[in-house]
């Protein structure tokens, strides 16, 4: 009995298929075995805060690594890293790797009182990385509130974030934030949102245009914002 020809067209089709998928699965198993797929290098991209080093120790590659070895492993033991965010690793046959880093963003520096200084993130959270490479406002602890309030002026308005050389709470019972940026100041309660910053950029700008002096822009009240020659 013969097959119709339609049907061996298919049989055959489904065999290459097979075939192909076969291929692409163990084909990485004979790979990593020879010598001309070893890692022998490894390109960092992304990496901003966090020490070379220490990526790369993390890896933890063995002596003979393939570029065929499972990447989600490494990529898993970059996440577990202070101060990474996520992370992937991608192939570059015939012997590269390329680590793909997004690294937490640090939004202050807290002074502990002895004179040193630790980066932390939007959430308090201290991050393991080097100071020289960071210009941040500073804050006396790793308030919630003020580094939530810093972490929202980064976000929205990088060149306002820039500006600011130190951050704290109010006297005030409610906790509203003090943002210093050389001799203006800048109040603004700590669920502060990003129309907020936005106004007080604006008004900002417009002073300087108008060349009028002032120390204090009042950013807590709803719909406008005050402005002070002098700090209250």
């Amino acid at each position: 009995m013969k097959w119709p020809r339609q049907s061996q067209r298919v049989l055959l089709w489904a065999a290459a298929s097979m075939t192909v998928m076969l291929m692409w699965m163990t084909a990485p198993l004979a790979l990593r075995r020879l010598a001309f797929f070893r890692v022998r290098q490894v390109e960092l991209v992304g990496i901003r805060y966090l020490d070379a080093d220490v990526v790369l120790a993390t890896l933890r590659l063995p002596r003979h690594a393939s570029v065929f070895d499972d990447t989600q492993v490494l990529a898993e033991r970059l996440r577990g890293l202070d101060g990474v965010a996520d992370a992937s690793v991608v192939r570059r046959p015939p012997g590269s790797l390329k680590v793909i880093v997004r690294e937490i963003e640090p939004v202050a520096l807290v002074a502990n009182g002895r004179g040193a200084l630790t980066p932390v993130d939007a959430a308090g959270r201290q991050m393991p990385f080097d100071l020289a490479t960071l210009d941040l406002p500073v804050v006396q602890v790793a308030d919630s509130g003020v580094v939530g309030v810093l972490a929202r002026v980064q976000a929205f308005d990088p060149a306002l974030f820039q500006a600011i050389d130190a951050a704290r709470r109010t006297e005030a019972q409610r906790g509203d934030v003090v943002l210093e940026l050389g001799s203006h100041r800048v109040l603004l309660n700590r669920d502060a949102g990003p129309e907020v910053i936005q106004a007080v950029v604006l008004v900002a700008r417009d002073l300087a245009a108008k060349a009028r002096p002032y120390a204090e822009l009042d950013a807590r009240y709803a719909g406008q914002i005050v402005v002070r020659r002098r700090s209250a």
